[in-house]
């Protein structure tokens, strides 16, 4: 098999280096370019660190960006260009942001999940199973853990578990989000879906959904002990997104959940 042409931005960052790492290992994929926002003067494993411009990209077959929304998009404008796939972790986007991604799957194939393990992405589908069965006479609210460093919240896959509560539901997601805690020891259940968010240590990520209609309570939960988990996750996407022709997919499409 050739193999794939990999550009990873955002290569100084935690997920960057797990993907170098990771990619190392993989005898399906070979780095052509690593890129950062700010002009670095550094080789890692004899390559010269580059800007995103267009020559950072020229030879690549699928980016796969860990960032923030600002070079997403920045990073999404060359991609198009350039008709390049890309499998995005970043997570923040706001609504706008979001259907411009949308709009630009429409030229080149986009995977884009806030969170690249199959065990999350498991959860999200269990969450919107539980959500329907249950229905209106339960409430629910969602609570995640990440490290110090993490600067956007609720995280991008808290809010992908509150998109698979909604749904359950059928209600739109936007719709359904209730209050966005920081750091509470306890937070309310309400009629929409609240969120808390606890930013500390070095965790990697801690997931839990709960469902109360008062008298019970039904709790999913996931933990995150390898950043590995999402780096080989975002690599298999890629695999999978070099067959695919432009539109706008998910994890759950690459796993098949119905």
């Amino acid at each position: 098999m050739k193999k794939i042409k990999l550009s990873i931005t955002g290569c100084m960052g935690r997920m960057g280096q797990k993907l170098i790492k990771s990619s190392r290992f993989d005898k399906n994929f070979t780095i052509v370019s690593l890129t950062e926002s700010k002009k670095i003067n550094k080789k890692i494993s004899g390559i010269k660190l580059q800007l995103n411009t267009e020559n950072a990209f020229k030879n690549t077959d699928v980016i796969i960006d860990f960032t923030i929304p600002k070079c997403t998009l920045e990073v999404l404008k060359i991609a198009v260009k350039q008709k390049k796939r890309i499998v995005i972790g970043t997570t923040g986007f706001t609504k706008k942001e979001e259907k411009i991604i949308k709009n630009y799957s429409k030229k080149i194939p986009i995977l884009k999940a806030g969170n690249m393990s199959l065990g999350v992405n498991l959860l999200v589908y269990l969450t919107e199973v539980t959500s329907r069965s249950l229905g209106k006479k339960f409430l629910s609210k969602i609570y995640e853990v990440h490290h110090k460093g993490k600067k956007d919240y609720p995280s991008g896959t808290a809010l992908m578990l509150g998109e698979g509560a909604a749904t359950g539901r059928n209600k739109n997601f936007y719709s359904m989000i209730g209050k966005k805690y920081l750091n509470k020891k306890s937070f309310p259940y309400s009629k929409k879906i609240n969120f808390n968010s606890i930013r500390k240590g070095n965790v990697i990520g801690e997931h839990e959904v709960k469902f109360s209609s008062g008298k019970e309570i039904v709790t999913l939960n996931h933990e995150s002990f390898d950043r590995a988990l999402y780096s080989e996750g975002a690599l298999a996407a890629a695999k999978w997104l070099k067959k695919k022709k432009p539109g706008l997919y998910s994890m759950r499409d690459l796993l098949n959940f119905k």
